[in-house]
């Protein structure tokens, strides 16, 4: 029998300057629901990589004197290393200079030629080299692109559009009918929103980059670096070989909320024009300030996560990032939440009930959990946890479900203070070892509920339950 299959995906990374937390918390999200679906039964396919072509990275190349296939290289290691480091689960790391990439990307654009929706034009407008977008100067905040408050430059230049305008009213269409493909609702409606305005065509190639796939229809132009970008969620599964329908349509991408548009619109749009169905739902989530404010260069506030992950390991990061706010909403980062959060729920909560119970039963000599538990209260509040954290996991909410996981292991203190244990080793053993060998089997249901959101964790959990004897802090108070 064919399991049934998962494809998720999270953006693929712009290496102009190395991952920060803002990165680290896509990927942590996306891996989440990736373990989730493999322990539902899933063939997962978990994509993610770095977007290599563009004027900013040949003009950072240029910068840093090295050529531009040196920079990325050496960029997109950093990115490969925080990923492996962070337990990030991904199936395939996909880099657009690679050479199925390119073999891809020339068939999809083939075969928007071959529809009609190719033409040749002259594009001026105002650029944001950043963004590598055009922007509209009604888009403009007070003449500033609206993410990298800069002012953009103004482009004129022979180009080839896509007639992105053709397919408005399918989209919209699409979008309204299908209330699952852009999550969360706010962000749904302003794309609706947007669409009322007429949608323009796209300018798809450009003259003025060197760094970039060549245009199959004019080698003096390079593809416009967005579109070369998006047709990696089709490279990742094998296309244009037919094995990619296996996977395609994409479940989930995984998204932050400024690059949107791009992925509903003209994703949207280039997908039709070739007649592939758009995914299912495109998952957007919010920002991370740090202090209140948005992390930048200028402010020297960017926090590098491999120097948390150094100091207090992966998995205090990705519990701080999963539990700390809703999964849609800007997270705020400051070291002082992170280590509150860090004693209060990990060192304190999780590791101080896990180090109890493995004590108990290595005093106790109870080897190993029992497959069934015996104790009826136990069962009832095991089982309305797994509802709670499975229903939380079903709609995105990430720190929902590490709550109800806490509440669980709550219940287990107040348990162990209830049937205290240790006093029935002194006066009835034969009472305390079935007591013990409860609270071990609920430490391997805990175990099970944390290996989507803590897989190290997890799996340190799994091997004292197995032998009690080799005990280890798992988080040492900061």
């Amino acid at each position: 029998m064919n399991k049934k299959t998962f494809f998720i995906s999270t953006a693929i990374d712009y290496p102009s300057e190395k991952p920060h937390l803002g990165h680290a918390l896509e990927k942590i999200q996306a891996d989440v629901l990736a373990r989730y679906k493999r322990m539902e039964g899933f063939k997962v396919h978990f994509s993610t990589g770095t977007d290599e072509h563009g004027l900013k990275l040949q003009r950072k190349a240029e910068k840093a004197r090295k050529s531009p296939r040196a920079f990325v290289d050496e960029m997109s290691e950093y990115f490969k290393r925080a990923w492996n480091l962070l337990n990030i689960s991904y199936d395939d790391f996909i880099r657009t200079t690679q050479e199925r990439h390119i073999k891809a990307v020339k068939e999809f654009i083939k075969r928007l030629y071959e529809n009609g929706d190719i033409y040749k034009g002259k594009y001026k407008g105002l650029y944001c080299v950043d963004c590598e977008t055009y922007y509209l100067p009604k888009d403009l905040k007070d003449g500033k692109c609206p993410i990298h408050k800069k002012e953009p430059e103004i482009l004129e230049e022979e180009t080839y559009f896509f007639r992105m305008s053709k397919y408005q009213k399918a989209l919209i269409k699409h979008i309204k009918e299908n209330k699952n493909f852009i999550v969360p609702e706010t962000k749904r409606n302003e794309i609706i929103e947007r669409l009322k305005e007429p949608l323009h065509d796209l300018s798809i190639t450009r003259a003025n980059v060197e760094w970039g796939i060549p245009f199959p229809f004019d080698k003096k132009l390079t593809l416009f670096v967005w579109v070369d970008a998006l047709i990696n969620y089709l490279t990742t599964i094998g296309y244009p070989r037919k094995k990619f329908q296996k996977f395609w349509p994409a479940d989930i991408h995984v998204i932050g909320k400024d690059i949107l548009w791009h992925h509903c619109v003209i994703w949207g749009s280039l997908l039709m024009s070739v007649g592939l169905p758009l995914p299912k739902t495109i998952f957007v989530h919010g920002f991370i300030t740090v202090e209140g404010q948005k992390m930048s260069k200028s402010l020297g506030n960017i926090v590098n996560p491999l120097e948390i992950i150094e100091k207090y390991g992966a998995d205090s990061l990705r519990y701080f990032l999963l539990v700390e706010a809703p999964p849609f909403e800007d997270l705020d980062f400051t070291f002082e939440k992170f280590k509150k959060r860090y004693n209060s729920d990990l060192a304190s909560g999780l590791g101080n009930l896990v180090a109890r119970i493995i004590a108990l039963a290595k005093k106790s000599k109870v080897k190993s959990p029992k497959l069934q538990i015996e104790d009826k209260e136990l069962k009832a509040e095991i089982s309305k946890t797994k509802e709670k954290w499975k229903k939380s996991l079903e709609e995105f909410k990430f720190n929902e479900g590490l709550i109800s996981i806490w509440e669980l292991i709550s219940f287990g203190d107040r348990y162990l203070e209830k049937k205290k244990p240790w006093e029935l080793l002194k006066l009835k053993q034969k009472e305390a070892k079935p007591v013990i060998s409860d609270l071990l089997s609920l430490l391997v249901e805990i175990d099970k509920l944390l290996e989507p959101f803590l897989p190290k964790t997890s799996k340190k959990i799994l091997n004292q339950t197995k032998n009690p004897a080799k005990s280890e802090i798992l988080f040492p108070k900061i």
